[in-house]
């Protein structure tokens, strides 16, 4: 098997980049598969970006068996009685890593809101008003993408709230 190179690695296109490109959004798209990054302050570390900026997508439960993704700056953790609130449960719970897969079409760690097989409520952390711009996954371990709210509003509906601890 024949190795790819960076460029070529580079030139590899997720099916969150491909969607953008087709709506014809403009953003930024990072790669760091080439690292050891696994953690989302790795992440932001390789990528050398604000950790404040960088957002991790966490997909979880209600007590009403609906699900909701929410968006936290990998420097925090989700208050899940805030979470809960915020989309009017009593309280919701993660969902659990195999159960993802099958639910979002994604990967623990590799989870985008943008292209899941169904749209789940989605709900931002507030902080990300703070930035020109924010950075979350594209979709697949390795690649992240940076686009401003107005134009993640363009391909998902989500709402901003208070959600971290």
């Amino acid at each position: 098997m024949q190795e790819q190179s960076a460029a070529e690695i580079m030139e590899h296109k997720t099916n969150v980049m491909r969607e953008l490109d087709r709506l014809k959004i403009k953003y930024n798209h990072y790669f760091y598969g080439d690292t050891d990054a696994v953690s989302g302050l790795d992440v932001a570390s390789v990528l050398n970006q604000n950790p404040a900026k960088v957002f991790k997508t966490l997909v979880t439960a209600g007590k009403t068996k609906k699900y909701y993704v929410f968006m936290v700056p990998v420097s925090n953790e989700l208050d899940l009685k805030k979470a809960a609130k915020a989309v009017g449960e009593k309280s919701i719970e993660m969902v659990k890593s195999k159960e993802l897969l099958p639910l979002t079409g994604y990967v623990h760690g590799g989870c985008s809101p943008v292209g899941m097989k169904k749209f789940f409520t989605t709900v931002i952390d507030e902080s990300a008003k703070n930035f020109d711009t924010i950075i979350f996954s594209a979709g697949k371990i390795g690649y992240q993408v940076e686009l401003p709210l107005d134009e993640l509003a363009k391909i998902i509906r989500f709402n901003i709230s208070d959600l971290t601890i």
